[in-house]
Order: structure tokens, then C-alpha cells, then sequence
């Protein structure tokens, strides 16, 4: 499966977790329960997976956590926030770039509209 055709699953996904449960729960409910859904989708789901780098040759073990790693391939992660800034944009290319990944998202279930609370981040390698 590609990158693209996990990002539309993790979408409507995200999008029938946000219409069940609406806005203003903490994040670790809406990543439980798009777990849930993902899994009835065949994803392999991983979850708060610890990423090690290396860092000229020093490894450096649990250098950061990804919230959800899917079928190791697209990372995820969740915000339940009145708002997606730099910080969190930065910080999932930083997890892109580390992990040579191509594709990753944020998904704040804390806006009105899902759609709008979803950024797709491209690694562009």
C-alpha cells in the first residue's frame, strides 16, 4: 500500500473519530480510538513507537516518540490543541527527515471542521 492510500484511510478514519467524539477530550482518546479504527482497516499500527538516531556514529536511543508509526511508513501524529503551529510542523519533517520517511500527518481533533485540522507533511528526501 502506498503512502497516499494509507493517508486516505488515517482520513476518514480520523474523520469518523471526530464525528463520534467531537472536540475536547485528551489526545490519548482520539489516538485510542483511531487505533481502533485503523486496525479494522488491516493497518499495522504502531503506537508511542521510541525512534533511536545516530548522530555520527553515536546512537542515540529513544531520541523521540512518534504517537502512531503505520504500516512503518506514515507517522502520525496527534494533537488535541486550539491551534497546529511551526513547532509542530517542524517537528514532524525533523521525525521525516530522521527516519527517511516520505509522508507524515497531524491530525488536531480539536478543530471544528477535521479537514482543517489536518496537515500532510511531505518529506521531500
Amino acid at each position: 500500500m502506498t503512502e497516499n492510500e494509507i493517508s486516505n484511510i488515517v482520513f476518514d478514519a480520523g474523520m469518523k473519530v471526530h464525528r463520534k467524539l467531537g472536540i475536547g477530550l485528551y489526545e490519548n482518546v482520539y489516538e485510542q480510538c483511531l487505533i481502533y479504527e485503523l486496525k479494522n482497516s488491516g493497518l499495522s499500527i504502531e503506537s508511542q513507537k521510541d525512534i533511536s538516531i545516530n548522530y555520527e556514529g553515536l546512537i542515540i536511543e529513544k531520541a523521540f516518540r512518534t504517537d502512531l508509526l503505520i504500516d512503518n511508513k506514515v507517522i502520525i501524529e496527534i494533537k488535541a490543541a486550539p491551534e497546529i503551529n511551526t513547532y509542530h510542523f517542524f517537528q514532524l519533517l525533523n521525525y521525516l527527515r530522521i527516519t527517511e520517511m516520505k509522508l507524515g500527518m497531524i491530525l488536531n481533533f480539536h478543530s471544528a471542521l477535521f479537514k482543517d485540522g489536518v496537515k500532510r507533511i511531505v518529506n521531500k528526501l
